[in-house]
């Protein structure tokens, strides 16, 4: 008996032990190529484990997770897990030669650390080149043992991740664009879990379907992982509730249709129909389009299956139009923080800096003696304050911490732009960027309000800006150039959405708070994959606090070396 007793106690410590600190697990990441077959074109992709998409990496609140990366093609690779804060542990980020060299062919590296304080929806991708295309997959974080949601309860969890399909390797068409000056070819089709669905060419058998009882709530764990497209979703006749954005929760309202950034998540309840509708249902994703360029002009579609009888008519959503940006800013308006006793919104009140960046396009002259496919003849180019960001040969954070940072990177980012301009009327005549590798430094715990200022060089657009190593509260957004006197006045300094990832709105501002205690260097980007690639790209450069555990650790001693 006093055994079995002593076995229960220790159990018991256990399971205490575990809801207080967590437990370890372990992943391994094969990187290599597989035969990929869809829309009848079947190539060699690079991939997680020889999956499309890549493995579901599952974790509760508290959590640490050791995921070992094996390179085995001949690109280069990193993994960011977009979204989780890596306290301390900017190592483990990802990006390339922002946090680490990337992991070479027959090389691993093991990236190593703690879910602290987040739950919920985020997911991982690659974080070099466009190997994301391909290379991604959901990263979902239960709320720690025997802590409920704050709604109801769902029947089932399931996870959606947008994308896009290339007939062509993604790596011949950036390689080309940069080549050529020139846009990016477009994708051929977006994808759900990997599949695009029946409205496409040679692609029915290849249909995400998803099987429900009537009269259940589903949870519905959305994830926009295209790389240059934002994307409306909705299901035919059926109301969702959305409960959270980029891994927290949020007030829940009800909506037929959902807009998603690339790099943004959501996740939703389901409710279905409690008597069998003697019908199936659509669930349809095509692009919110803003800018000038070409783009994908098709649509992803799955099924919401009650009964597999194909004899059933299939009801189709209707989604709004392509560049209709009053809904987009209807919607994110709705989003509000629980700002709730358990889940508070701890939004910066007093500011210690105030930063204003424009985000946009622009042009590079053409190298001599070369035609270049850009504007008049330039080359594309994108910029934040009119910097095209350059990426160096060496990590950033690696030379930050040792100190040798001399030739690798300026601290002098600009908290302005050098010359005043309308932002969002008539564009100056020079449209030409400013290149170099540029850090914003923050002493330890600065409290931040970034306003970010769409341009209307080339074009005005909506920007999905992601920010590495934080959350921020979205405390303010409108059109037209931002006014410092008057658009304060309008903040919502009470409940405003926390995220990782703000669509600065086409030819307006979006302002956000933040608190700078996380030391290390972080990336910010624009999360369209071809803007990226332009230079729309800066980093935060967050230096350590007083306190030990306000250092940023040592590397890992796998490290990647350049």
């Amino acid at each position: 008996m006093g055994s079995f007793v002593r076995i229960a106690v220790a159990i018991s410590l256990l399971i205490s032990m575990h809801s207080v600190s967590g437990t370890t697990r372990n992943y391994e990441f094969n990187i290599q190529l597989q035969n990929v077959t869809r829309l009848c074109h079947t190539r060699s992709v690079v991939t997680v484990n020889g999956e499309f998409p890549g493995p579901r990496i599952v974790a509760r609140e508290g959590d640490r997770l050791l995921i070992k990366v094996t390179n085995h093609v001949s690109n280069n690779i990193t993994i960011h897990w977009h979204g989780i804060r890596q306290l301390r542990s900017g190592w483990a980020d990802g990006p390339a030669y922002v946090t680490q060299c990337p992991i070479q062919t027959g090389q691993s590296y093991v990236y190593n650390y703690t879910v602290i304080g987040q739950r919920g929806t985020l997911f991982w991708h690659a974080h070099i080149s466009w190997l994301r295309a391909s290379v991604y997959g959901p990263l979902i974080i239960l709320p720690k043992l025997n802590v409920p949601y704050p709604f109801t309860k769902p029947y089932k969890e399931v996870p959606v991740i947008f994308g896009e399909w290339f007939n062509t390797d993604p790596e011949a068409i950036v390689a080309q664009a940069t080549q050529t000056g020139g846009g990016p070819n477009v994708s051929d089709a977006y994808t759900f879990n990997g599949l695009p669905g029946p409205l496409y060419n040679c692609s029915a058998k290849d249909t995400f379907k998803l099987k429900v009882k009537p009269g259940k709530t589903y949870l519905l764990r959305l994830i926009n992982a295209a790389l240059n497209d934002e994307l409306f979703f909705s299901i035919a006749n059926h109301t969702l509730t959305v409960v959270e954005a980029d891994a927290i929760y949020v007030k829940p309202f009800d909506t037929q249709t959902l807009i998603l950034a690339p790099g943004q998540t959501t996740n939703v309840l389901l409710k279905t129909i409690s008597k069998p509708p003697r019908a199936n249902f659509l669930m349809s994703a095509r692009p919110y389009v803003t800018g000038q360029g070409t783009f994908d002009n098709s649509t992803v579609a799955g099924i919401l299956e009650y009964e597999s009888n194909t004899n059933l008519p299939l009801l189709k959503p209707t989604l709004p139009s392509l560049n209709d940006t009053s809904f987009v800013t209807q919607f994110s308006n709705r989003l509000r923080s629980l700002a709730s006793v358990q889940f508070p919104a701890n939004v910066p009140q007093k500011i210690d800096q105030h930063l204003f960046f424009t985000v946009g396009l622009g042009t590079s002259p053409c190298e001599k003696n070369k035609t270049c496919q850009g504007p008049n003849g330039t080359r594309f180019a994108a910029s934040i304050n009119n910097v095209s960001f350059v990426q160096p040969t060496t990590a950033l954070l690696q030379s930050h911490y040792s100190d040798q940072s001399k030739g690798v990177y300026s601290p002098y980012f600009p908290s302005n732009p050098l010359h005043w301009f309308n932002y969002t009327g008539t564009p100056p005549n020079n449209t030409f960027v400013s290149n170099g590798t540029k850090l914003m430094v923050l002493p330890f715990n600065t409290s931040v309000e970034l306003v970010m200022q769409d341009t209307s060089i080339l074009g005005v657009e909506s920007h999905p800006l992601h920010l590495h190593g934080f959350n921020f509260f979205v405390v303010g957004q409108g059109f037209g150039n931002y006014d410092p006197k008057n658009d304060p006045k309008n903040f919502n300094l009470v409940d405003p959405i926390e995220r990782n990832t703000i669509g600065v709105p086409s030819g307006g501002w979006v302002a956000i708070r933040f608190l700078a205690d996380n030391p290390g260097v972080w990336f910010m980007h624009c999360h369209l994959e071809v803007h990226t690639s332009w230079g729309l790209k800066m980093a935060w450069l967050v230096l350590d606090g007083k306190l030990p555990n306000q250092k940023l650790l040592p590397p890992p001693v796998d490290l990647p070396k350049c």
